[in-house]
């Protein structure tokens, strides 16, 4: 049985601007299918190679696949249904499949706008594609497709989803295929070098509302370091990575297999032979550990990107992030004493938004010192519980331009025009600061070049037009704002709606959330104390006929 995997022919101007990222979705479940038997397998990576509609339909007929697959972050969707579009032209008896954020909370919304799809796989993929291929290669489909846990289909003229699959208790037993990758495609641009991004945990305890990892991986799982060490051991002499980047949410949530991660690093002579990486992580977990940082620098950590997301106190209290602007700039003195390059994360274009809470993360980040920074847009995830929150200032379902770079939310007090030339105007005057003042002086070795090469990837992008997408929107400079912000207007695309089905679903979820809020103000009142457990949450999101969520992506990998 032949399958073909294809990653979506999608960009942003946003992380891509590093270079280009491996997919590491295909990898681990082309490891699972290897595993139970399935090796006739074929990658199409439409997004690095740039391909077209036509050359996916030229391969696909050479390749005659029995079953396609591919994944979707948020503004990736509409072309991974065009992707599974064309295999159905192709050959209509083809079994058409996608995953990924989007379509797991959003499957009513996709099998309505793309009845092509036969199966949507709702959350974590390994076990669950196994599953079908095999109902595939044994003639159980779709007559079976009701007994596979973990997917949803359309029935006539019904949308069905079969009970959600139990999520892999033993990460170690996944062992992702890597070589399903032409690894000389993928180099991150800072340190000319092929660039990996493996996985050490799945889940986050931490529930961010405008994150829904922690819905996405329901709970939190961690894999054995010297398992994780095994696998970037492999991907460094096989396929010549040089960096990495922990996939994880947060891998330093647990500190005593952090520690065991780092070491195990050390003892296996990966930082002496130059082989960097980085993370994402919180800021009380920098503070937590701050006795220790030059032990991870020396375990060859390099770049540490913190969540500080907001200036103001007041947007931190509602992005539940439970940190202090304080504790955000201790934590960047810390990494950039133990001699790691720091990145402070905004999240910028809220209703609220104005000139001066703009002007007020430019000012943070200088006051802060921190080495990079990054002003995302604002994007509400439809599956967000800030989503929900917002939903009656949301005018645009053009999910394509769901990418963080895209003003999507038009703020009270400016119009979008002004949103993106301000934004623009932070990132002019910081990195122009830091080239002339700061990266050239940044001490030697690791740290100065990989500043240098950070700041080679922005000016690379900014020539050519490509960061935050400034080619498309005609931006120029403040003296193309009132331009701009039309042609942003003019390129959402209004027939972009939202099916009855998944409008219902979303009515659904806003009475749920009102009834627990109901109850739980009751309940205070009473002196009890009541917490919504992991298992509530995974029954709102995961449950026969509700759904809902997902993070700020990037990285995905779609991230980074």
């Amino acid at each position: 049985m032949r399958i073909v995997f294809i990653h979506p022919n999608y960009s942003s101007g946003g992380a891509e601007i590093a270079g280009n990222w491996p997919p590491a979705w295909v990898a681990y479940l082309a490891g699972a299918l290897k595993q139970a038997g399935f090796d006739n397998l074929r990658f199409i990576d439409a997004m690095t190679d740039n391909l077209s509609d036509d050359y996916i339909r030229q391969e696909l007929e050479k390749e005659k696949p029995d079953i396609v697959a591919t994944t979707a972050i948020t503004p990736a969707v509409y072309i991974a249904e065009r992707a599974l579009e064309i295999a159905k032209e192709v050959d209509p008896n083809v079994v058409t499949l996608i995953g990924g954020i989007h379509p797991t909370f959003m499957f009513k919304q996709v099998l309505s706008e793309a009845p092509w799809i036969d199966a949507v796989v709702r959350g974590e993929g390994e076990e669950i594609m196994v599953n079908l291929a095999r109902a595939v290669a044994e003639g159980r489909w779709p007559s079976d497709k009701e007994n596979i846990k973990g997917i949803a289909y359309r029935d006539e003229n019904q949308i069905v989803a079969t009970p959600a699959a139990p999520t892999i208790k033993d990460l170690d037993s996944i062992w992702p295929d890597w070589g399903i990758l032409e690894w000389e495609k993928y180099t991150y641009i800072p340190l000319n070098t092929r660039v990996a991004i493996p996985n050490m945990a799945r889940g986050c305890p931490f529930t961010c509302s405008f994150c829904s990892q922690w819905k996405f991986w329901r709970d939190y799982r961690i894999r054995d370091p010297e398992k994780v060490v095994d696998e970037i051991e492999h991907l460094a002499d096989e396929h010549g990575v040089g960096f990495f980047i922990l996939a994880d949410e947060e891998p330093t949530i647990n500190r005593k297999k952090f520690i065991e991660f780092c070491q195990a690093l050390i003892d296996r002579g990966l930082p002496q032979r130059g082989i960097m990486w980085g993370l994402n992580t919180r800021v009380t977990d920098v503070l937590r550990d701050e006795d220790i940082l030059d032990f991870y620098r020396k375990a060859g950590l390099i770049h540490v990107s913190l969540g500080t997301e907001a200036a103001a106190q007041l947007k931190l209290d509602r992005f539940n992030k439970e940190t202090t602007v304080a504790q955000n700039k201790r934590a960047v003195e810390l990494l950039r004493n133990a001699g790691i390059v720091v990145e402070a994360q905004f999240i910028v274009g809220l209703e609220n938004e104005t000139a001066e809470t703009l002007e007020e993360t430019y000012r943070m980040a200088c006051d802060w010192g921190t080495d990079l920074a990054n002003w995302a847009m604002y994007t509400p995830w439809p599956f967000s519980d800030l989503f929900h929150e917002l939903s009656d200032t949301v005018e645009v379902f053009d999910f394509e331009k769901y990418n963080f770079v895209t003003p999507i939310i038009k703020p009270d007090a400016m119009d979008r025009g002004e949103l993106l030339d301000r934004t623009m105007s932070n990132y002019r005057r910081f990195y122009m600061k830091k080239a002339l003042f700061s990266y050239p002086w940044a001490g030697s070795g690791d740290r100065r070049k990989y500043l240098l090469g950070c700041l080679k990837a922005f000016l690379k992008a900014g020539f050519q037009r490509k960061f935050y997408d400034l080619g498309k929107h005609g931006y120029w400079g403040p003296q193309t704002r009132d331009q701009v912000s039309k042609n942003i207007e003019e390129n959402f695309d209004k027939s972009r709606t939202i099916s009855d089905a998944q409008r219902a679903e979303w009515d659904a979820i806003k009475e749920s959330k009102g009834k627990e809020q109901t109850k739980a103000a009751r309940s205070h009142k009473g002196g009890d104390k009541t917490e919504r457990t992991s298992t509530e949450s995974v029954v709102e999101v995961k449950g026969k006929s509700n759904s809902s969520s997902q993070k700020k992506e990037e990285t995905e990998t779609d991230k980074v």
